[in-house]
């Protein structure tokens, strides 16, 4: 598959507020992407004044979209775009009563201001057998008048966590256009140089590049948004019971471990490892969260939102010494992190496999625990590198097109290989072989050549050796 030059923006500055999106799973390159796909093509349509003319939309999807897109509500995340909706602000107990209505009346409100024709059976359709050349998760959108005359087509492409490039001006919407930053990076050997020349920590950097988009304050208090974004995703997944859905009827875990580990104190006296079983849980309930499309925190996609979470309730929970401005230290060191990922390969399974979501995540969040827990930027660009070199050829091979086996349990697999990652780190001098630009550059070039069948697209590995039916 041909990369464009668009999916690796290393000239582009990105911001926190670009890597962190709060809203709805399970998926950001199959859910949050195309539903602001489908607000895009609502805007596009709005400006050049032809919604009034509408009579009906036609959806084309391709590639990983079409192939995992029904396990992943695609369908049902471009309906909601294009009934103008976003995902930081939908109501999800709003979205299954929305499409009901509209399979049931073949019509929906585009732009919630004009109604059009819209045909389950003919107007969304899965092109499996085709991927369009520029990127797997590729998609297009036509609307038509009422005498069937083409009115206005467009191509996106959801390239990863969230991240959305249209076919014309093939730019994505990233907050950093037309921004100067007074620190700008695009590799970690340039943010380590940074920080030796000025004398800053990773987040004292990524803080002051972002006064370039908006007063400290503002920034902060986005921050401390996902936080508690994170904080009550975990809150709600450890009080839910019951079973995913979807049709392969896994059972919710998380409620079930909380109420044993809250029942039983004492077994952490008996057995240290009991703050495995609390990252365990923590990583869990957020992903079974996001399996069962509820609010979550794409970080930096929602395949890998446990990750993050679980390794920052760990920090919150178990570690001395925690206030607010470590948190906030947290959570740009890892946006910074995830930002060089961003712009040197990608966060995109459907491009380089589940390396480039529970491995980059798994990355950021060692990198970031590091850094709170007192390391120098070195140390911290070390714990980032081992997290993802041990992530290194991680495929992605969802069963029955769900994001949930594997992903659910991998997602504690990376969070407590995050913790390991940092305390291997701490406990070195910041000074080893493989560098993170280098690991980077290899997970690229790994996903680059792993076979299409183990990047999201349910036609290889666990997806075919478990016997289910695609959902």
């Amino acid at each position: 598959m041909p990369t464009s030059s668009t999916q690796r923006p290393q000239d582009v500055n990105l911001s926190v507020v670009d890597l962190y999106t709060i809203g709805i799973g399970p998926s950001s390159s199959h859910t949050v992407g195309p539903m602001r796909a489908g607000y895009r093509f609502c805007l596009e349509m709005d400006a050049r004044k032809l919604l009034p003319q509408t009579g009906s939309v036609i959806v084309d999807l391709y590639g990983s979209l079409a192939l995992t897109g029904k396990g992943h509500a695609t369908d049902t995340a471009v309906l909601m775009g294009l009934c103008g909706q976003r995902p930081r602000s939908v109501d999800p107990d709003k979205i299954a009563p929305t499409v009901e209505a509209i399979r049931r009346d073949s019509c929906l409100m585009l732009f919630d201001q004009q109604k059009v024709d819209f045909n389950f059976e003919n107007n969304i359709v899965f092109h499996m057998d085709e991927s369009l050349p520029q990127h797997p998760n590729g998609m297009r959108i036509t609307a038509f008048d009422r005498d069937g005359v083409k009115l206005h087509c467009q191509e996106y492409f959801s390239v990863g966590g969230g991240f959305i490039v249209s076919g014309d001006d093939r730019g994505a919407e990233y907050s950093g256009d037309n921004i100067t930053l007074p620190h700008p990076f695009s590799s970690a050997d340039e943010l380590m140089a940074i920080c030796k020349k000025h004398h800053l920590s990773i987040a004292e950097i990524m803080m002051e590049n972002e006064k370039s988009w908006r007063a400290a304050e503002e920034t902060y208090e986005f921050v401390d948004r996902v936080y508690q974004a994170m904080m009550d995703c975990i809150d709600r997944g450890c009080a839910t019971p019951g079973i995913l859905p979807g049709g392969l009827n896994v059972k919710r875990r998380a409620n079930k471990l909380y109420r044993e580990l809250v029942d039983c104190p004492e077994a952490g006296l008996k057995d240290p490892l009991t703050v495995i079983d609390w990252v365990n849980l923590y990583a869990l309930a957020v992903n079974e969260e996001n399996a069962a499309g509820s609010k979550v925190v794409t970080a930096p996609t929602n395949g890998a939102a446990g990750v993050i979470p679980a390794v920052l309730r760990y920090y919150e929970r178990f570690c001395p010494n925690v206030t607010q401005a470590k948190i906030r230290e947290f959570l740009l060191t890892a946006a910074a992190i995830g930002a060089i990922y961003k712009k040197r390969a990608s966060i995109s399974a459907a491009e380089v496999g589940c390396q480039g979501e529970v491995g980059v995540a798994c990355s950021m969040a060692a990198g970031a625990l590091c850094a709170v827990l007192g390391g120098t930027p070195e140390q911290v660009e070390n714990a980032a590198e081992i997290g993802m070199e041990h992530n290194l050829g991680l495929t992605c091979d969802p069963i029955g097109g769900l994001v949930q086996i594997p992903c659910i349990e991998r997602n504690t697999m990376g969070a407590v290989k995050a913790i390991n990652a940092s305390r291997l780190a701490i406990r070195g001098d910041g000074q080893h072989t493989v560098s993170l630009d280098r690991v980077i550059e290899t997970m690229r070039q790994t996903g680059a050549d792993m076979q299409s069948k183990y990047k999201e697209t349910s036609q290889g590995g666990l997806a075919v050796n478990v016997n289910v039916v695609e959902c």
